[in-house]
């Protein structure tokens, strides 16, 4: 039980952190290359380094005579779907978080597309997944947080907005996707199969969008490996790890630090100046995951005490 709690909490703020911290690479990269172009060559990357990473766990698998304790029936077709469903709702999230960058400011950008935090227990009422009250609270409270750390000038709608507010409803199905697959089928599997929709769909649409420029990829090769293999590969997959059995609002609240650690990034890595609206962004996301996690602890603090053994 504390290993599938530490498996639930841990997993996503890692995430969270290695995204914030990928934001320098993917600025780099967008300097020498397309938006489709630099999509398809990470997501290549990723399922390269998931894909030798499966065949090592099924490896480890045989070796320890487990291999048919993993299989479950119609697995392997739930797999394809799964993979399929959440590569789709991955890529076009992607795409059009890109395209509203270019029109809007990386601030607002941020901001809008954290809002998967509202859509998500939103969509769940209509899925029959109730949220406790202090879960609202929670999402109100990072909501606020956001905002204080997100947007730095006067909040007017352009079109970029649209493209990203339209990339945080995909952001939202591919979490409550992940939701449904992950009790069905393996995780790292499961993202592998991802990446491959991913970066088929991207590469066709670098194709159809795009003259790709080899020599830009070259030169943003770093950048490309680095997002490639951490921000997609690992942090993706943990996000999968981290939603098997758990509460989607929750780990889309613990998802969403992503924004307080690309801002402390910034301030250690950068040397850009924390403003105090920006400090107090910070407190609010951070009392939202802290609240998050009470109805648990009320619930356990609750539940009856075993019945002594005679």
């Amino acid at each position: 039980m504390k290993v599938n709690h530490i498996r639930q909490n841990v997993f996503p703020v890692l995430a969270a952190l290695i995204w914030g911290t990928a934001f320098v690479a993917q600025s780099v990269a967008a300097d020498h290359v397309g938006p489709f172009t630099f999509t398809a060559a990470r997501s290549a990357v990723a399922f390269v380094f998931l894909l030798v990473l499966c065949l090592v766990f099924r490896c480890l698998r045989r070796r320890d005579f487990q291999e048919e304790a993993q299989a479950r029936p119609g697995s392997r077709r739930d797999l394809v779907i799964g993979g399929a469903c959440c590569g789709v709702a991955l890529t076009v999230a992607t795409n059009l978080q890109q395209m509203g960058l270019e029109t809007t400011s990386s601030g607002k950008a941020g901001f809008i597309t954290a809002l998967y935090i509202v859509i998500v227990p939103i969509a769940g009422i209509f899925l029959r997944q109730k949220a406790p009250r202090a879960i609202w609270l929670s999402v109100a409270l990072a909501v606020a947080g956001l905002y204080l750390l997100c947007v730095q000038e006067s909040f007017s709608i352009t079109e970029g907005d649209w493209y990203v507010l339209l990339c945080s409803f995909c952001f939202a199905g591919h979490i409550l996707l992940i939701d449904h697959f992950t009790g069905k089928v393996d995780g790292v599997a499961l993202s592998c199969v991802q990446f491959l929709v991913m970066a088929v769909l991207s590469a066709g649409l670098m194709l159809v969008m795009e003259t790709p420029d080899w020599a830009g990829l070259l030169e943003s090769i770093g950048p490309v490996l680095y997002v490639g293999i951490f921000s997609s590969g690992v942090g993706y997959t943990l996000q999968i790890l981290a939603q098997k059995d758990s509460n989607p609002t929750v780990v889309s609240l613990l998802l969403s630090l992503e924004s307080v650690f690309a801002t402390i990034a910034g301030a250690l890595i950068l040397g850009d100046r924390m403003s105090g609206k920006e400090y107090l962004g910070c407190v609010l996301m951070l009392a939202a995951v802290v609240l998050a996690q009470l109805p648990d602890f009320r619930k356990k603090q609750a539940a009856p005490a075993p019945a002594p053994e005679k």
